[in-house]
């Protein structure tokens, strides 16, 4: 399976590759995280990511312990390009 990208801190390198949105959901299927993004321009992505990648960029997310990522800014790639 292809996954896509995903980053709680604005990315340091190819800025114009990545999308900014907000989490609008986040949960487990199938053994993968999905996550549906709502972009800065209204679109929204549905990303998929490994189990392993959702701890990492959820930890670096500037909320407390236990709380909702739902709502918080992240930088995002659809596998294969940019977002739709």
């Amino acid at each position: 399976m292809n996954h896509d990208r995903i980053h709680a801190r604005e990315p340091a390198h190819h800025r114009d590759r990545w999308t900014v949105g907000a989490i609008e959901s986040i949960e487990t299927r199938d053994g993968h995280c999905h996550v549906t993004v709502t972009a800065e321009n209204g679109g929204t992505d549905d990303l998929v990511v490994t189990l392993a990648i959702r701890d990492l960029f959820v930890r670096r997310l500037d909320i407390a312990d236990g709380d909702s990522p739902v709502g918080e800014r992240v930088w995002y790639r659809k596998h294969g390009g940019a977002s739709r």
